[in-house]
């Protein structure tokens, strides 16, 4: 296991083999080249500029998280945001507008965020914003999505907007994401990274990481499919165990151990993918990044929370600025708990403290 290891410098490492790779390959993929080339040097000035901030004694997160709709087209088999309530089939009152994340992106822009993950509910559903997204050329925006409503004209938005990055939900093979996302899922996402791959697209996929299928998803055929379909990224998020019942497929710590010790070995091979763990990489941050120390979530209405998985907020984005966000009670009086730093069982310090995070946010 290795423990000097950087996730902002190896996210940075390989963005510059991406465009390595990229430029090796000019002639087949000149706009994705043009803008890895320009992303690069962009995520060059944002790292200076949070450092100006750090210097000044304000930390600023090279992360956010934007859940732009509460309202999704599938109903997924222990969906977190379903089992509390914070995914509809309707969309939900008071959302921020596209204007209202239109703001919000450019100020994450001029404090130097890099990567801004929008999810949802599922995100796609929010054309306008996703538009939004497109015009801050500086910020990369991987889109965590089902996938499943990946049109012709949503195909060509991403083309021309290659900062958004697709990050397509699968659970292993057909079986297992069909299983958890309905019959014909998976041979969908199939036909849609085609469809990526044979544009050139620069995309992803995210797993949710079970006791029941750790195994298979970091296995060698599974991400030699992932590969071949033409994934650059692989994101493995552990399960949450929000349904009564579902507490055993949390991954524990013979989990965590082992997903560890097998993204080391992934990560000292030169092929051509990005691994990510979350939360399993904050083991090599001093704890969990939530909060402000590398990253904090915006809900669908404009709430600051410390995370998806810790919908508790006491400021709201249509009021104040990312900067404000940042210094609110509870980001502050929880930056300085003992919550976020030590052991916990299941996969989220926060997840299961909502008391003890109302008793911190102010007044």
């Amino acid at each position: 296991m290795n423990a000097g290891f950087d996730l902002d410098q190896y996210l940075t490492q390989s963005v510059e083999i991406i465009v390595k790779d990229a430029l090796a390959a000019s002639l087949k993929n000149p706009k994705e080249t043009a803008f890895l080339l320009s992303y690069a040097l962009a995520s060059k000035r944002a790292a200076a500029r949070r450092e100006q901030h750090a210097n000044a004694c304000k930390h600023i997160p090279s992360f956010l998280i934007a859940s732009i709709t509460n309202r999704c087209n599938l109903h997924c088999a222990g969906c977190y945001a379903r089992a509390n309530s914070l995914c509809d089939d309707n969309a939900a009152e008071d959302l921020l507008s596209d204007d209202d994340w239109s703001r919000i992106f450019a100020e994450a822009a001029e404090i130097g965020v890099s990567f801004c993950l929008l999810a949802g509910g599922e995100p796609m559903l929010r054309r306008g914003v996703l538009e939004c997204a497109a015009k801050r050329r500086e910020i990369l925006f991987p889109v965590f999505t089902n996938g499943t409503l990946i049109s012709d004209s949503m195909l060509e938005l991403i083309d021309a907007n290659r900062n958004l990055v697709p990050i397509v939900s699968i659970e292993g093979d057909e079986c297992q994401t069909d299983a958890r996302r309905g019959a014909g899922t998976y041979a969908k996402l199939v036909s849609n990274m085609e469809r990526m791959r044979d544009r050139g697209i620069l995309f992803g996929a995210s797993v949710t990481l079970t006791t029941e299928n750790i195994a298979t998803v970091t296995g060698d055929a599974f991400l030699s499919t992932l590969r071949e379909l033409g994934a650059k990224v692989a994101f493995f998020v552990d399960y949450v165990p929000a349904d009564a019942g579902t507490e055993a497929l949390a991954p524990g710590d013979e989990e965590r151990d082992y997903l560890a010790r097998r993204l080391d070995e992934l990560r000292c091979v030169q092929d051509h993918m990005i691994y990510v763990s979350f939360p399993g990489d904050e083991q090599f941050s001093d704890g969990c990044l939530a909060a402000g120390r590398g990253f904090f979530h915006i809900n669908p209405t404009g709430g600051a929370e410390p995370c998806p998985f810790s919908p508790v907020s006491d400021t709201n984005l249509k009021h104040t600025s990312l900067l404000s966000a940042l210094d609110s009670p509870l980001f502050t009086r929880l930056r300085t708990s003992e919550l976020l730093s030590g052991h916990h069982n299941g996969a989220c310090a926060l997840f299961g403290k909502d008391e003890e995070l109302f008793a911190m946010r102010g007044n």
